[in-house]
């Protein structure tokens, strides 16, 4: 397991303090509203709600929004499949992908190996066979070019 990033608030309260959605929303560069959509969207997110709905987010509140953040903004997946990273359902997350596999590289023409798993296999994998078809016809349209 990873250790968790360092804190992002630079005032002085407790590492262990709580924080309304105003403190975290500008520690982590993230707007209120997006904090409460994710609410909505990521069951296991619930910060505590006061009187009159003031949320108080605990550290691993903002540890679960800091692993959101990086699922969604930076490693590019949707709302549903970080959902399913964090409730382990999803295979493999692209953060622990093997080297090689990073998004500029261009497949060999030969088909990965889908693993059969669930039902839904054989579309996942004829949905990811046709996007390393189209990467590598852009590929090749980029060279000529």
């Amino acid at each position: 397991m990873t250790t968790p990033p360092a804190s992002p608030f630079a005032d002085s309260k407790a590492p262990g303090a709580m924080r309304t959605i105003g403190e975290v929303a500008a520690a982590l560069g993230i707007r209120q509203h997006i904090l409460r959509y994710w609410e909505q969207q990521f069951p296991m997110l619930k910060p505590l709600k006061r009187s009159g709905g003031r949320r108080l987010y605990r550290p691993e509140d903002v540890a679960l929004v800091q692993r959101i953040d990086q699922l969604v903004n930076r490693e590019g997946y949707t709302l549903k499949g970080a959902r399913a990273v964090l409730e382990g359902r999803a295979a493999v997350p692209f953060s622990e992908k093997p080297a090689g596999h990073a998004a500029d590289t261009v497949p060999s023409s030969a088909p990965a190996p889908a693993p059969a798993t669930s039902p839904g296999t054989e579309a996942v994998a004829e949905v990811r066979s046709r996007l390393r078809q189209l990467r590598q016809r852009l590929a090749r349209a980029l060279d000529a070019a």
